[in-house]
């Protein structure tokens, strides 16, 4: 499908931001004691160091630094909040409101781009996509992850410099999926070319570490269903030619506390019940598992389900990753029975 909806502004969105009811001297925002958040209102007077103003039909008085004034109606939806007249935090926030609101979750601020989490899938991240960003300056094109990549691959291949994407955010922000995003426009625009028949080729490898990296690196947490328990520093190398060469990865701050104990309405790593999906035929009898997750106390003390998370597909996914990454059989095996282990650990019992 055509991207298009949700990464450029309608004429229609932009004409009806055009319409909004607004006073450049009197309309101002003003603090909502209920949820932390800002109302518009109008000004109606102005003493020494208060403000009053109209709010939902009501005069509240403010200090006059609680007041920010409001952006033309014109930025709204604004690309680029550095571009707008007024910076104060409504006005920021506003800006990313009203673009989410309207399905645009990627926005700009200056050096950064912005993302907010739909938790839904929208058609903005296809091999279409990536041709929209591929060769194009960041304001040629709309805000996106692939033009921060496209950013970092230009400004290597001018400068002959390293370069970083810094990704981040609060747990649930999708710092996880805007990285595989990353992994996937360098893997579609500098791919190494073909490969041998019937090989893998080195873009494959490197998309093919996500699957395996979140079945032992993510976990279920209160807020997000596949949450990255742990922090990677990824390093993409290329030849001198552009193309890809190699990669590495650097990974800490592993949550092992989660091996043994989960909180109710969490779930240990997505590993230990994609082994139990039964999607790998002999895998059980290998690894001497029965046909219950409640056998295995140290993973089945909170949740064992999650509704958003097929653990049968996801075991299909890391299975296939193995092989295309070139694990042996016995060595794929070896991984499974280790983290078998750990189930059985649990089970245990000592007597002195």
């Amino acid at each position: 499908p055509d991207p298009s909806p949700w990464l450029v502004v309608s004429h229609d969105l932009k004409e009806k931001n055009k319409a909004k009811p607004y006073d450049p001297k009197k309309s101002v925002w003003v603090p909502n004691k209920a949820d932390g958040g800002y109302l518009e209102g109008l000004i109606t007077e102005k003493t020494a160091n208060k403000i009053s103003v109209l709010v939902n039909g009501e005069v509240k008085i403010f200090k006059e630094d609680q007041v920010c004034q409001v952006n033309p109606p014109k930025f709204d939806c604004a690309e680029d909040m550095a571009n707008l007249t007024y910076l104060g935090d409504a006005c920021v926030l506003w800006n990313s409101v009203v673009r989410y609101v309207n399905q645009l979750i990627y926005t700009y601020s200056g050096l950064f781009c912005i993302a907010i989490n739909p938790y839904k899938r929208f058609p903005i991240y296809t091999h279409r996509t990536m041709e929209i960003y591929t060769g194009k300056r960041r304001n040629e094109v709309p805000p996106h992850i692939f033009a921060i990549a496209e950013g970092a691959y230009q400004g290597m291949q001018t400068t002959g410099n390293n370069q970083s994407i810094l990704i981040t955010g609060e747990s649930g922000a999708g710092k996880t999926e805007n990285t595989k995003k990353v992994i996937a426009y360098f893997a579609t625009v500098a791919g190494a070319g073909k490969s041998k028949e019937g090989e893998p080729g080195l873009e494959d490898k490197i998309v093919q570490t996500n699957p395996v990296l979140e079945a032992w690196g993510n976990a279920k947490t209160v807020r997000n269903d596949n949450s990255s328990r742990f922090g990677k520093f990824i390093r993409i190398h290329f030849n001198q030619a552009g193309k890809l060469s190699g990669a590495d990865m650097v990974v800490y701050l592993l949550e092992k506390s989660r091996l043994t104990y989960q909180q109710p309405l969490e779930r240990c790593y997505h590993s230990f019940y994609n082994l139990m999906s039964d999607q790998v035929a002999d895998l059980k009898e290998t690894c001497l598992l029965s046909n219950n997750i409640y056998d295995y106390w140290y993973v089945s003390q909170g949740k064992t389900t999650v509704p958003s998370i097929d653990d049968k597909e996801d075991m299909q996914y890391a299975d296939e990753a193995f092989d295309i990454l070139g694990f042996s059989k016995d060595e794929k095996y070896d991984v499974y029975r280790n983290t078998a282990c750990m189930m059985h650990m649990g089970n245990m019992e000592y007597w002195t």
